[in-house]
């Protein structure tokens, strides 16, 4: 087919949530869903947990078997990718040369792994965890490998590195910062998390600047720090960030920068083109009414449904609570809100139990909480959250008082 009346480039989570939520809401028209990888739509974030452990296999983590697209008409074009859009005309050129006519185009096609700039960054052994390929390589090196250097020190370096300590492989975790997931988390939470890692025998090293990766013969051997330390490695695993995949678009004419910009229905500044997920930047009342984006599941399913509504007419905006989670050994981190611009935290339990709640206020109101082990508070303190509430301290930090009674 060379047109379509909804061609959606990017099948991984928010991809696939719009062309199944526009079958929901009885869109009858053409649909297609165009991916650069050749899998099926398939869930990303146990990448780094489950599916590496060989917890999961590939079959259990697809968003939906083939059968389901070809039963809900939604055409499938894998292994390709659009390198040039033009919003006049209403056309995306592919890699090959070919070109396919759209209706609407809505852009949800995450970003790509940032790479380290250093000498050696692309020799054989160096790894991404962003697709299944990616984390296929790893595995196949998995039995030749002792040492393990991972660089960055945010949620996937931490899960593969939790993942790799339970294998049994010596693990250094380097990270740029004076503490593991800075950008994302107040300091008792990092440091909570270092302790851990280092209990099962991870080596946690702060305040470190790669100067390069030590090669052999195209293969990574080691990896050497600013100070001149060398680290002897089989394997490095980089998780530095993503930036987003945009560049079609920005070359078109849409505004953006760190991200392409998007209204309240992710519309983008380009006619008839929308933007969903980790590319797509837009205001959050969460964060202030700051542009930013959000690089998780929720946000790229909530936005792919309200693209879809405003395709069928609908006036919803984009209002949803934040959420997160990640799984390191045996703990579970539940984050709902975001704790950009804190100006106070609350502790609810105590670490040391390993079951506990970290509480983000900002002018006494909370705004995000971090819960370890600790589901009932992060499902009751949603409503904190999103209500903005502010409750009194005592009682919100007695791990004895329930969240909803203060919600109420």
């Amino acid at each position: 087919m060379d047109h379509y009346d909804v061609l959606i480039v990017g099948a991984g989570h928010g991809g696939a949530q719009a062309a199944l939520t526009l079958r929901q809401q009885k869109f009858e028209g053409t649909i297609a869903l165009l991916g650069d990888e050749p899998e099926l739509p398939y869930e990303r974030p146990p990448l780094s947990k489950d599916y590496f452990s060989g917890e999961k296999t590939f079959e259990r983590i697809l968003i939906r078997p083939a059968a389901f697209w070809e039963e809900r008409n939604v055409d499938l074009l894998l292994g390709r990718r659009v390198v040039s859009v033009d919003p006049a005309a209403h056309r995306v050129t592919l890699a090959d040369g070919s070109s396919l006519g759209y209706g609407k185009l809505i852009w949800a096609t995450g970003g790509s792994p940032r790479r380290l700039t250093c000498t050696g960054h692309d020799v054989k052994g160096v790894h991404a965890v962003r697709t299944r390929a990616d984390v296929d390589t790893m595995m196949g090196e998995l039995a030749t490998t002792n040492r393990v250097v991972v660089i960055g020190g945010g949620y996937i370096g931490l899960e593969a590195a939790a993942v790799l300590s339970k294998l049994g492989k010596q693990v250094t975790v380097l990270e740029a910062l004076d503490r593991v997931l800075a950008r994302v988390a107040g300091e008792p939470l990092s440091r909570f998390y270092e302790a851990e890692h280092r209990a099962h025998g991870v080596d946690v090293r702060l305040n470190v600047a790669v100067d390069c990766i030590v090669e052999k013969d195209g293969r990574a051997v080691g990896v050497r720090l600013a100070d001149g330390t060398e680290l002897p490695a089989e394997m490095v695993i980089v998780g530095i960030g993503i930036i987003p995949a945009i560049e079609p678009l920005i070359a078109a004419g849409a505004a953006g920068g760190n991200g392409v910009d998007v209204d309240g229905q992710c519309r983008t500044s380009l006619p008839d083109i929308f933007a969903i997920g980790d590319c797509a930047a837009h205001e959050n009342g969460f964060a202030g009414g700051a542009r930013i984006r959000l690089e998780s599941v929720q946000n790229a399913n909530d936005q792919a449904t309200i693209v879809a509504k405003a395709i069928m007419g609908g006036d919803d905006v984009y209002s949803a609570v934040p959420w997160f989670w990640s799984n390191q050994y045996d703990l579970r981190l539940q984050t709902v809100g975001l704790s950009i611009g804190h100006d106070r935290i609350v502790m609810r339990g105590d670490p040391a139990e390993r079951s506990f709640s970290i509480v983000y206020l900002k002018d006494g109101r909370v705004i995000a909480l971090d819960c370890v082990n600790a589901t009932k508070d992060y499902v009751q303190g949603r409503a904190l959250v999103a209500g903005g509430i502010a409750p009194p301290l005592d009682q919100l930090a007695d791990a004895g008082v329930q969240l909803k009674t203060l919600a109420a």
